[in-house]
């Protein structure tokens, strides 16, 4: 069982930055692929950063690279998300999460169904 809690969100202005984190209860996060989706009102959740184990890859969506930083310390068993010149269209609710079985390398597209295990999110507001 792995519980996931992230924290960080919260209101920021146009072009403002935040930094989000996902504490993992687990005994070796080191094991694990983690990535970043979000959600906004009325859309689909996305998938939108990957890292893999070690830190080896990181991978992004188009809509946020250059912008968005996914890192992990799994020695404190943290994953954590620097947004950087954030837009209206990042506002969303966030989420970490991770799968229940091995995997070792980040997919080319991130999806939902694949992942068993979820923290309830942090919302991120962006208004001017």
């Amino acid at each position: 069982q792995v519980q996931l809690v992230e924290s960080g969100g919260g209101l920021v202005q146009p072009r403002g930055l935040l930094s989000l984190s996902c504490a993992a209860s687990v005994s070796s996060l080191n094991k694990y692929t983690m990535p970043w989706f979000r959600q906004a009102p009325g859309k689909e959740r996305e998938g939108i950063a990957c890292i893999g184990l070690r830190a080896s890859t990181a991978n992004y969506v188009q809509s946020v690279k250059g912008r968005f930083i996914i890192s992990r310390d799994d020695d404190k068993n943290m994953v954590y998300l620097q947004m950087n010149s954030l837009e209206p269209e990042d506002m969303a609710t966030y989420y970490c999460a991770a799968r229940g079985t091995f995997f070792p390398v980040c997919p080319v597209s991130l999806v939902e169904g694949k992942y068993d295990y979820w923290g309830r999110g942090t919302q991120v507001l962006v208004f001017a």
